[in-house]
């Protein structure tokens, strides 16, 4: 009996015990904009933000209601993987990658060499966020922070990103013109929030200033930055396309569990274009579409990308994406797992969250604490529990 073998049961009972109570609502108490603003302004003078760049950001300033519109309107993730891989990797961006690979070459081997991320990794997002620069938005970023600041969504994490704003305009990277990007507030070749304009961007040009619009070299540098900051591994793989065998104990199939490669070989897992090695470097077995769609090794490289995006459609497409710029064929597509329309999801999140499962929002996208929840339901119904929702799954919550 291998360690996956044995470890099985354990998970089982560990997701027995994973339900609980649906996140209660928050409140929105607020004062008027125009208030709000002020309070801004004296938040940012106590962090050192000088006076002239603070009345120079906020006179830009408006609460533009457009912009909240599109916040709670946004479904892109509520595609599948390979939804999203077909429309976003494999039609023109696997072709002109290489291309933008070879034209920036000796400023993608500095940058292995600097921060140890290679250039397939940083042109899968620069792709996936940009389209390699060529469209990083216009809308004024510092109405899109404000709006976002003072709406009641998510205040905690946009009014410390305009106070950002500021400080990168009193550096002197910026200024309130040449701030603008797409309606959520991110900016650069690579959406960087403010923040990760301030803590991660890279003068990389050596021209005294940290360009992440103009400077293709700047803005290669600093994603490369952001992704050795949360924890690249120099060297070492992050995606690799797996053939599970049918008779598998899929409540394994969960980023939570790291087991060396090793294990997986004996249960066997195997290499889909290239042989699964059989030695320690730790793994999860990835099903972002369950058991009966495409299935990869994520090692520990692959977290990176989490924290690059938490949603796992982009992170699994990102990372997938890298791996054809790195010579990777197009991924196995499986056979249809039987996946539900956005209205069936959010179906089947009232019903979990009925059943007293904490599944974050009712939002049609298959998170994590969704996914968590279904595992744990298919294994109560004797189902395999690859936690991947289906509608045979909902026809018998139904």
């Amino acid at each position: 009996m291998t360690r996956l073998q044995r470890l099985a049961p354990l998970i089982a009972l560990a997701a027995a015990t994973m339900a609980a109570p649906a996140l209660a609502a928050e409140s929105c108490q607020k004062t008027d904009f125009d208030g709000w603003v002020k309070g801004v302004a004296k938040e940012a003078a106590a962090q050192g933000v000088s006076q002239a760049a603070i009345q120079k950001g906020l006179a830009a300033v408006r609460f533009d209601p457009a912009i909240v519109k599109k916040d709670r309107s946004q479904g892109v993730f509520s595609q599948t993987f390979l939804q999203f891989s077909d429309r976003m990797v494999e039609q023109y961006r696997v072709k002109q990658g290489p291309g933008y690979i070879k034209k920036y070459g000796d400023t993608f081997k500095r940058i292995e060499k600097q921060f140890g991320v290679p250039a397939e990794v940083i042109t899968s997002f620069w792709a996936l966020e940009t389209d390699f620069g060529q469209v990083m938005g216009d809308d004024p970023t510092l109405i899109s922070l404000a709006t976002l600041g003072y709406d009641c969504r998510r205040p905690d994490l946009f009014r410390p990103q305009l106070i950002a704003a500021l400080k990168i305009i009193d550096r002197g990277d910026l200024t309130v013109e040449e701030m603008r990007g797409p309606w959520a507030g991110e900016m650069g070749q690579f959406q960087f929030l403010a923040s990760h304009y301030l803590d991660y961007g890279v003068d990389f040009d050596g021209d005294g200033k940290v360009k992440l619009r103009k400077s293709t070299a700047d803005a290669l540098a600093s994603a490369a930055n952001l992704l050795a900051k949360h924890g690249w591994r120099r060297g070492e793989p992050w995606l690799q396309e797996v053939k599970v065998p049918a008779e598998f104990p899929w409540e394994m199939a969960d980023l939570r569990i790291r087991l060396p490669r090793s294990e997986w070989v004996a249960a066997g897992v195997k290499g889909m274009s290239t042989p699964l090695a059989n030695d320690g470097l730790e793994a999860a077995l990835l099903l972002p579409m369950g058991r009966k769609g495409p299935a990869f090794l994520a090692y520990p490289n692959f977290y990176v990308f989490l924290e690059w995006n938490s949603s796992l459609v982009y992170s699994t497409s990102a990372a997938y994406f890298a791996t054809r710029l790195g010579g990777a064929p197009k991924v196995t597509r499986g056979s249809d797992p039987g996946t539900l329309s956005f209205d069936q999801i959010k179906q089947l999140q009232t019903i979990l969250a009925k059943k007293g499962y904490n599944v974050g929002k009712i939002d049609g996208i298959i998170g994590e604490l969704t996914r968590e929840a279904v595992k744990d339901v298919q294994l109560k119904l004797g189902m395999p529990a690859d936690s991947y929702p289906t509608k045979e799954l909902l026809a018998k919550l139904s």
